[in-house]
């Protein structure tokens, strides 16, 4: 804490260290687990001694105007003066933005877990690198190593709408390896980095005049849009449950999609109060 290290890398240094203390008394190699007497310090009280708020909540939230999205999709399909297109693979960042998928989901899909006859696909493994290691010694460079999916309820079948539908039509057609290669794959039809799938990102946002956003906002803008609902021609909100959006997102419970990735929409209560006086 004092060093400034992230609350969430704390605790799991401490889980690790209760472990292994724990296992020694179970063995009777030590008589007492040290860690009893070190209680794990509140989150709010952790925040407040390094002079950070503690803010859980929609307020660090990021999503998308409806103009920024526009100026991401003008820009992120745009071409050169001889036709070629400025950035790889563009449609990846709008089938996120129709999914809400994670960015090692969707670099981990594989054309094989594509139905788009039933507009729909499975979820069942995720993309990350790694740091490189030889036994126990590390080794310069970083590695992308395909595993399993980061909770169990992350996987998942995610349904596509037309949007959606159309991106992966796309992202063939730019680029296709057969049924069992990545959907966004690399020029050679392996796994895609991670870091440079999020480099073109922000060369998108960059270039359209987009304020800095992390690629986990595209996940955030499809929730808070569900959640928030989108007006219909006849005047209707058209909206999903809470629940509904934590089964698409992949979460255990519907809590940790509101409080981590909807954007509230305030405006919708202009006027509600109009009828109760107190």
């Amino acid at each position: 804490m004092g060093e400034g290290y992230a609350y969430t890398t704390v605790k799991k240094v401490y889980i690790v260290l209760n472990e292994y203390f724990r296992y020694l008394t179970q063995q009777e190699i030590l008589q007492k687990n040290p860690m009893n007497s070190v209680p794990m310090i509140k989150k709010s009280n952790f925040m407040a001694a390094q002079n950070k708020e503690d803010l859980p909540t929609q307020e660090t939230v990021t999503v998308f105007t409806p103009e920024e999205i526009e100026k991401f999709k003008s820009e992120a399909f745009s071409t050169y003066s001889n036709g070629k297109p400025k950035y790889q693979q563009p449609a990846a960042y709008i089938l996120m933005l129709n999914t809400g998928l994670r960015t090692g989901e969707l670099l981990g899909l594989l054309n094989s877990d594509i139905d788009l006859e039933h507009k729909y696909f499975e979820v069942h493994q995720n993309v990350k690198e790694v740091c490189r290691r030889a036994g126990t010694d590390y080794v310069p460079g970083r590695e992308v190593k395909v595993g399993k999916t980061k909770t169990a309820t992350s996987k998942r079948r995610v349904p596509l709408n037309q949007a959606a539908v159309e991106a992966v039509r796309e992202l063939r057609q730019e680029r296709d390896f057969g049924p069992t290669a990545p959907l966004v794959s690399d020029e050679k039809g392996g796994y895609t980095r991670p870091v440079n799938f999020r480099k073109r990102y922000y060369r998108i946002l960059k270039a359209a005049g987009i304020e800095q956003k992390g690629l986990h906002s595209l996940r955030h803008h499809f929730a808070t849009q569900l959640i928030n609902g989108v007006k219909q021609p006849d005047g209707t909100i058209k909206a999903l449950s809470p629940r509904q959006v934590a089964d698409l997102l992949g979460h255990s419970t519907s809590q940790i999609t509101e409080m981590y990735y909807v954007k509230k929409d305030t405006t919708r209560l202009q006027g509600i109060t109009d009828g109760f006086i107190f």
